[in-house]
């Protein structure tokens, strides 16, 4: 990819990038508690966020949150007819407050 696709595709990444906190919904349908306030560690870079801070790119075939570190993919949910799909591989860890 030449420098000028590149930036291209990278102010259309921005342009469609949304804060952790749109996932919201979508979170709380596999989460109970409020997903967007847990603190995740990336997988990659190792920074901790709240799940809310994440860049959200939600189109298609599915939600990703990704860090705004490293830009890794750290949590991605998928939904079908039937089914949610939740994978949490880009996470080391996932830290929630416990409900009293």
């Amino acid at each position: 990819m030449d420098g000028g696709s590149a930036t291209r595709r990278q102010a259309v990444d921005e342009a469609m990038r949304l804060d952790g906190n749109a996932a919201a919904g979508i979170l709380s349908e596999v989460f109970v508690p409020d997903l967007t306030t847990a603190r995740a560690a990336c997988a990659s870079c190792g920074a901790i966020r709240e799940v809310g801070a994440l860049f959200v790119y939600a189109h298609g075939m599915g939600t990703v949150l990704r860090c705004p570190s490293c830009g890794a993919a750290v949590l991605r949910v998928a939904r079908t007819r039937t089914r949610l799909w939740f994978d949490a591989t880009g996470a080391r860890l996932l830290v929630m407050t416990a409900a009293e």
